[in-house]
């Protein structure tokens, strides 16, 4: 069994460090200082104790269908043997096989055993998420499943995974997108997963909100799964004024655009988070020119992590936000081509390139007195 984080006193990592301080005298004193913070940070070390570090992940797969075709969902038609894409078992297997692979290495420069728990979103059902969690190299590590099907007209849904070594399952349920004015407009619910992270309530509401097919006129849809979205964690903590609450997805906005940065109320800084509020952690991550997927040559950060206003501050004695990022390594990077740079997909057109997914895997850290 993997620990949650490697611990080491600070007395351990000041004479390993002392030496090598000593050695830079002539560096700035400060920038020594800020070297040696950073690195208390990504060792699990706190002055006054131990540091665990724990990660939530989100990652949308990019149509992750079975090969089968289900007669009452023609969304998957194309995903069949005889379909457009050409879907085979080896195909399937291939995918299943990538993802794994991704899975796998999230959130190990900090986190030994993995996340405790990832959004997912793009699959076709539960059964695709039980060929998953059996793929290794992910088939040890124990993920458990959240999956409730979605009245989605492609026939997406999204999901959760967790580690209940790392995760305590309490509940989930789901929240329909339900606009009185466009009652026959179907995508994917929103999906609420209630648990215990480092023994406290944490709560993950997992997104993927109406695309944006049809240009600006479809900015309204977003902008009313944003408003369920706030009406979701509001309530939240409404009830638990201390459950933690970390909102991710694919919400097919960047953090600067309405649905977000005004409906949701997320904000770029801490400095701007208000009690009750919510924290864009991946808004600057957008300003420096990090995206999550590629599109026409520009990037943008749908994949958004969002926290609670409860887990900023100082106070390590209680669940706090570190730090997120987009997880772009190379491997998930086209490395030549006409799209050299774009994410690696399954598809470009109809060809299958073998590859991951159109989007990248964004992280968030957490940070815990042991």
């Amino acid at each position: 069994r993997l620990p949650v984080a490697i611990p080491v006193t600070a007395e351990q990592l000041s004479n390993l460090l002392l030496p090598v301080i000593k050695k830079l005298r002539f560096m700035n004193r400060r920038l020594i200082l800020s070297a040696f913070l950073v690195l208390c940070l990504s060792t699990g070390l706190l002055a006054q104790g131990k540091l665990g570090v724990y990660a939530a992940a989100f990652y949308n797969l990019e149509n992750l269908w079975d090969t089968e075709d289900n007669p009452d969902n023609p969304g998957d038609d194309d995903f069949t043997p005889g379909g457009k894409y050409e879907w085979t078992q080896v195909k399937y297997e291939q995918k299943l096989q990538n993802v794994a692979k991704v899975i796998s290495q999230l959130a190990r420069d900090y986190c030994p055993a993995g996340p405790a728990i990832i959004g997912i979103s793009e699959v076709e059902n539960k059964k695709v998420l039980e060929d998953l969690v059996k793929t290794e190299p992910i088939a040890s590590l124990g993920y458990r499943i959240v999956h409730f099907e979605s009245p989605d007209h492609r026939g997406i849904d999204v999901a959760a995974l967790y580690n209940p070594r790392l995760f305590t399952f309490v509940s989930a349920r789901t929240y329909p997108f339900a606009k009185p004015d466009m009652p026959g407009y179907k995508t994917r619910d929103q999906l609420l997963v209630s648990g215990i992270l480092a023994g406290e309530p944490f709560h993950m509401i997992v997104n993927h909100w109406p695309s944006r097919y049809g240009g600006s006129k479809s900015s309204p849809l977003r902008e009313f799964a944003a408003g369920i979205t706030r009406h979701i964690a509001d309530s939240l903590h409404a009830d638990n004024p201390q459950a933690k609450v970390i909102i991710v997805g694919d919400m097919n906005d960047d953090p600067d655009n309405k649905s977000c940065s005004q409906v949701l109320g997320a904000v770029k800084s801490i400095r701007e988070v208000k009690p009750g509020g919510y924290y864009n952690a991946t808004w600057k991550l957008f300003e420096q020119g990090i995206g999550s997927l590629c599109y026409q040559n520009r990037w943008n950060l749908f994949d958004q992590q969002i926290v609670s206003g409860n887990l900023i501050g100082k106070d390590r004695s209680t669940l706090k936000f570190w730090k997120s990022e987009v997880f772009n390594r190379p491997f998930l990077i086209q490395q030549e081509g006409k799209y050299k740079g774009y994410p690696l997909r399954t598809f470009s057109g109809t060809t299958f390139q073998n590859g991951y997914s159109d989007h990248l895997p964004t992280l968030t850290y957490f940070v815990k007195e042991l």
